[in-house]
């Protein structure tokens, strides 16, 4: 049965103090007023005008009291409805993981590195349907190369509700496809009018760093946000590159950059819901070139969800599992564990990068995925704590126990030895049972569980009528232009 992970431990990971983050926020609200935000859309510029902003070509400057009003606006929590209610999460409590948004590659141990395709973006999402440890399916864990740039956000959606009943997170795209795609999700979650009253799709888009937006993006957000569906405000910014180079200094362009496009979104519909989704790293300044394992990267997010949790109170989400490494290897290990750990302790209630990106999110491994979800549940395990219970201090029982007893057998034990964690594909037998078993590594026994989990995953999830009215509608919406 899934479960969703909540952090239990008494102390959260934090970098900076409460007068460092109203620092923060105070600087931010002076940048946004005074540097301004460039915007690359004329809608998005005359409705920030209207709602009491400066501009000046297609820089948009935001007062104070109009970024605090939409600060207020927005709502801490909300549900994300699947089409399997069972499967329903509520964001900004707890933890929630969906899949990787950005890789174009794809790497198992039979066929190497080759381009994604949609086979294989299918083949991730009846992943996703089958872990115990994934919430929120869609996204692009990998881009379907043999499908048109242009249409791939119509199939990929397409692709999760047929493979999934697992709530739904979409891709950045232009106006005509967003609102198709919004469309297509109405249709498969209950009909017209659907959207404007629960929160069905989310989706990610990314700020033009330093302070800009891009036309594509805005379409996005713009489309999104008039339907009443969820925007994750994903700043990615280089340190030294497109963001200052200290980590303090990026803490406050990733917050300026994240405050802007929740004005924005407000401003469009007033209490949709925004996530703030810091993603910056540090850049590597031999070559300027991205990389997503530098501690930097944590020093600097990690502040970020301090004033996410503690100053605004909003939902979050983090890349939290991420490698430079090339192959599944000790890197790949100590990276996305360090990732990992560091996202889940500093709060992130959306954790994503985290289902076998290897190689700077350029590639997710079939293998490195079936890992990545014993090392997911190790995390959470972890984070969750300790029961602190008169009945789990066990005092009784070591009294009833007493000298030179033992525990196997008794009541207490046998109630509770099933919640005790168990690994996946870690070995935990003796060295002759692991050569006894034909002496295989945690890779290659990856590699069978993943065949194995698609081997037993059904052709589709949903109704051949709604799946023929479904592929029905994307086509059509393939011939209608971007």
């Amino acid at each position: 049965m899934m479960t969703k992970g909540r952090l239990s431990l008494k102390t959260k990971l934090e970098i900076l103090s409460k007068q460092d983050l109203q620092r923060v926020h105070h600087a931010s609200l002076e940048i946004l007023q005074s540097t301004g935000v460039i915007f690359h859309h004329e809608e998005a510029l005359r409705i920030l005008k209207s709602k009491g902003a400066r501009v000046e070509g297609f820089t948009a400057y935001l007062p104070g009291g109009m970024v605090e009003k939409a600060l207020e606006h927005t709502p801490s929590t909300y549900v994300h409805l699947a089409r399997n209610p069972a499967h329903s999460v509520t964001v900004g409590e707890g933890f929630l993981v969906h899949p990787n948004i950005g890789p174009v590659f794809v790497q198992d141990l039979d066929r190497g590195r080759r381009r994604g395709t949609l086979q294989d973006f299918e083949n991730f999402q009846k992943l996703a349907q089958a872990s115990d440890v994934v919430h929120l399916a869609g996204a692009t864990p990998v881009a379907p190369d043999d499908v048109p740039a242009s249409e791939r956000a119509l199939y990929m959606v397409y692709a999760s509700i047929r493979h999934s009943d697992k709530p739904v997170v979409g891709s950045c795209t232009t106006a005509t496809k967003a609102k198709q795609t919004l469309e297509l999700v109405e249709m498969a979650m209950g009909g017209s009018g659907k959207l404007d009253q629960d929160h069905l799709i989310g989706v990610s888009i990314n700020p033009m760093s330093p302070l800009a937006f891009g036309r594509e993006i805005l379409e996005t957000m713009m489309a999104y946000a008039a339907r009443n569906q969820p925007v994750f405000v994903l700043p990615c910014i280089l340190a030294g590159a497109t963001g200052p180079i200290t980590p303090y200094g990026m803490v406050l362009q990733q917050n300026s950059e994240f405050l802007a496009g929740l004005t924005l979104l407000q401003c469009i519909r007033e209490g949709s819901p925004v996530v703030y989704a810091p993603a910056s790293t540090a850049a590597w300044m031999r070559t300027g070139g991205y990389v997503t394992g530098p501690p930097e990267a944590f020093l600097i997010n990690t502040a970020n969800l301090q004033l996410a949790l503690d100053l605004y109170k909003l939902p979050t989400r983090i890349m939290h599992g991420m490698t430079d490494s090339k192959e599944v290897d000790c890197q790949a290990g100590y990276e996305t564990m360090q990732n990992m750990l560091m996202g889940m302790l500093s709060g992130g209630h959306i954790l994503e990068e985290c289902l076998g990106v290897l190689d700077s999110i350029m590639t997710t491994s079939y293998e490195k995925w079936i890992i990545d979800e014993e090392l997911l549940s190790r995390v959470m395990r972890i984070c969750r704590g300790i029961d602190t219970s008169e009945e789990a201090l066990s005092l009784s029982v070591i009294q009833e126990i007493g000298p030179g007893g033992n525990y196997l057998m008794h009541d207490q034990t046998l109630a509770h030895m099933r919640e005790v964690w168990e690994p996946t594909v870690s070995v935990w037998k003796s060295y002759s049972e692991w050569q006894d078993n034909g002496a295989k590594d945690a890779l290659h026994r990856a590699n069978e569980l993943w065949k194995s989990i698609l081997d037993d995953a059904p052709e589709t999830l949903i109704d051949p009528a709604l799946d023929k009215d479904l592929l029905a509608y994307v086509k059509q919406a393939a011939d209608t232009p971007v």
